[in-house]
């Protein structure tokens, strides 16, 4: 496939001490990424909370190509440092190392996908991003997630016709780093906060992770000029049992909401959640392993 500016690529996964098949979908996404983007792009995994010949153990043979970084706390960016919290991890239940480093690229266009996102085709989002010099991509969500960011994210949202964003998939163009933004949607997230509630802002899970990464999205163009491209539902779909998300793929690829999780405390329509999702792994695999064009395991 003709992909703009492949030379120019680099793709990122993070991965952290996520259950057994996190590390079967970042190969699985791994394996894809490489096949779609071909052997002039980048390819880095950022590993936290374990080493990385343990992460690289578990995930299995990729391409010799491919790239593996060890990350903690120093490299998170210093004008988040203020907001996060002081617990085990550091982080936004430990889903704050998507933004440990801001840029591993930053002379690339840089794609920082989920370990949970495998693409087998090229989303038309991301061909506009690739061909243009100063253009930013971000994903369609089937809900709108955003926490206390929730309130900058009003005329985004009715500009791009979407009832919401999310952060599976990130791309910026090369010399644009996200430190500003990220600043600026931190400040107003936290002067929202203590005007509502007489308390400073408290990032205290994943959807204000989400919904920090999509506030700083959205202002690039503002600052920096360009436009906000998506990744659209219909290309790579929010692939999950549980509504209003949908079982289905797209026509480029799946983003596996939930899988990382150890374990899910709820039930659905009467039955374990980590059921449902086990159930729609094993349906989901031989198809995955099709597509990147390995062996099924046994």
């Amino acid at each position: 496939m003709n992909v703009p500016n492949a030379d120019r690529l680099a793709v990122r996964w993070t991965i952290g001490s996520v259950r057994d098949r996190g590390f079967e979908m970042l190969r699985l996404s791994i394996h894809c990424a490489t096949r779609l983007f071909g052997p002039e792009a980048e390819y880095l995994v950022c590993v936290n909370e374990l080493t990385v010949e343990e992460a690289r153990r578990r995930t299995g043979s990729v391409p010799d190509h491919v790239q593996w970084q060890a990350v903690t706390r120093a490299d998170l960016a210093p004008q988040l440092a203020t907001w996060l919290g002081n617990g085990e991890h550091g982080y936004i239940e430990g889903m704050g190392w998507k933004l440990a480093p801001l840029r591993t690229f930053p002379d690339r266009y840089e794609l920082a996908i989920d370990n949970d996102v495998i693409l087998w085709d090229l989303p038309a989002g991301m061909r506009q991003w690739l061909s243009e010099p100063a253009s930013y991509l971000f994903a369609e969500d089937a809900d709108r997630c955003f926490g206390a960011f929730d309130p900058q994210l009003d005329s985004a949202i009715k500009t791009l016709g979407v009832r919401g964003l999310n952060a599976g998939v990130r791309g910026l163009p090369p010399g644009i780093d996200l430190g500003q933004a990220l600043t600026l949607a931190l400040t107003q997230a936290d002067s929202d906060a203590r005007r509502l509630t007489c308390k400073p802002l408290d990032l205290s899970g994943e959807i204000e992770e989400q919904g920090l990464q999509a506030a700083a999205m959205a202002r690039l163009p503002e600052l920096h000029g360009g436009t906000l491209h998506l990744v659209r539902l219909a290309e790579v779909n929010l692939s999950s049992p549980f509504w209003p998300k949908t079982p289905n793929f797209g026509t480029c690829g799946a983003h596996f909401i939930g899988m990382n999780a150890r374990h899910i405390p709820w039930d659905y329509f009467d039955r374990p959640a980590d059921d449902w999702l086990a159930e729609h792994w094993a349906r989901s695999r031989p198809t995955l392993y099709d597509r990147a064009e390995l062996a099924l395991p046994s």
